[in-house]
């Protein structure tokens, strides 16, 4: 019985040490011990502790204000995330850009941008995009950014725009969505324009194959 219950103790700290991670993660401005308290329904003594041992490992900080904020730990895991993330979604991004004719990307939010992780040009056309893994931009430009924010407001259809990112170039772009932990879109990029309407349908088919294959 005491085994029983010393293992009960450990499963509950560490649902209220990753809880607390998904709070501090979802303040741009930080916590402070007594708001972290609040919100997950015990005592700063609980919050101290739990703050101890993510502290000890990279996971949290706390700034010169003492509000906890996220750790370098945080960045280092998704990094280590970030190659499986790729691989999960290359088989989408090869049909899609096959299909599409396009190039074929899956963008993820890292630092406020949106972030290229992985992307594939079509093997039959004779021009297309050259777009950069790891290639950056704000996520208000551009048909990625864009649906990664329509993604945040609830919205889950295609994203169309010209010449936001790059002179003559069109994208489509759709959000990935119900993966728990991820912000991302998949979208094609291309010179000319595209027919909104039919490669928004294979955008969102390869954002649902891409999802499933992360979830």
């Amino acid at each position: 019985m005491e085994t029983t219950a010393r293992g009960g103790e450990t499963a509950q700290t560490l649902d209220r040490g990753l809880r607390l991670l998904h709070l501090v993660a979802d303040a741009p401005g930080g916590l402070t011990v007594t708001e972290a308290a609040n919100r997950l329904g015990v005592g700063r003594a609980a919050v101290y502790r739990l703050v101890g041992a993510l502290a000890a490992h990279g996971m949290l900080r706390r700034d010169g204000e003492g509000r906890l904020r996220l750790g370098a730990g945080v960045l280092h895991l998704a990094r280590r995330a970030q190659p499986l993330l790729a691989e999960g979604a290359l088989p989408a991004l090869r049909r899609l850009a096959e299909q599409a004719g396009a190039t074929a990307h899956l963008t993820v939010v890292e630092g406020g941008e949106g972030v290229a992780l992985a992307v594939v040009e079509p093997s039959w056309t004779s021009f297309h995009v050259a777009y950069r893994t790891g290639a950056r931009h704000p996520l208000e430009r551009g048909a990625a950014g864009r649906a990664i924010l329509a993604g945040r407001a609830g919205a889950a259809g295609p994203v169309s725009t010209a010449g936001e990112l790059q002179p003559g170039a069109y994208g489509v772009a759709a959000p990935v969505l119900g993966v728990p932990g991820l912000e991302a879109s998949v979208g094609v990029v291309a010179l000319a324009q595209l027919d909104a309407e039919v490669v928004g349908a294979q955008v969102l088919a390869a954002a649902t194959a891409i999802a499933a294959a992360l979830s």
